[in-house]
């Protein structure tokens, strides 16, 4: 028995831990900033009042000091922004070039301002969503201030889960008028 023990876990059980503390990884500075709805994959859903999220945190893990890139979808309860896709940039995009997701292998130009990026409305919205669906990875890419060429990857495992929970939880906050 205690020679069992010292063998630590099954490589199941291995995997069920590494996937939980990525998940808590992902949720710990949202928690702070919101209520957890759901957290799969490398994904969460998360509810901040008024506005509901689902968010990803690239597979490039940012070195200490540094933006650690994330990407998501935003549900608000006024429905002014209904599924709006932001990424928030691991560098600065240079001023006036293209920021483009590709989801599956499928483009979309975004909108961009400094280390952050949009959607362009809810016709590319929902497209957006709909590639996601069907996709196991995105990533976004730009050019930095000097010119360089960057990429930030995203799987998409939980993805769905994530902005189902998010646009069902801001549904339910709309008020009839």
């Amino acid at each position: 028995m205690a020679r069992l023990a010292r063998a630590g876990p099954s490589s199941a059980l291995r995997a069920r831990l590494i996937a939980s503390l990525a998940a808590l990884a992902l949720a710990g500075p949202a928690l702070a900033a919101g209520k957890i709805l759901v957290a799969n994959g490398s994904w969460a859903a998360i509810d901040r009042g008024g506005v509901c999220e689902a968010e990803g945190r690239s597979a490039r893990i940012a070195v200490k000091g540094k933006v650690q890139a994330t990407a998501g979808f935003t549900f608000a309860a006024d429905r002014k922004r209904w599924g709006e896709f932001h990424a928030h940039l691991s560098r600065v995009s240079r001023a006036g070039s293209t920021v483009i997701l590709s989801v599956g292998g499928q483009p979309f130009l975004l909108t961009a301002r400094g280390d952050w990026a949009w959607s362009a409305g809810p016709a590319q919205e929902q497209a957006i969503i709909t590639a996601v669906r069907g996709a196991a990875g995105m990533r976004v890419e730009a050019r930095d201030g000097a010119g360089r060429r960057f990429v930030d990857p995203y799987a998409l495992d939980g993805a769905p889960t994530a902005i189902d929970a998010a646009a069902t939880a801001c549904a339910g906050k709309i008020q009839p008028h």
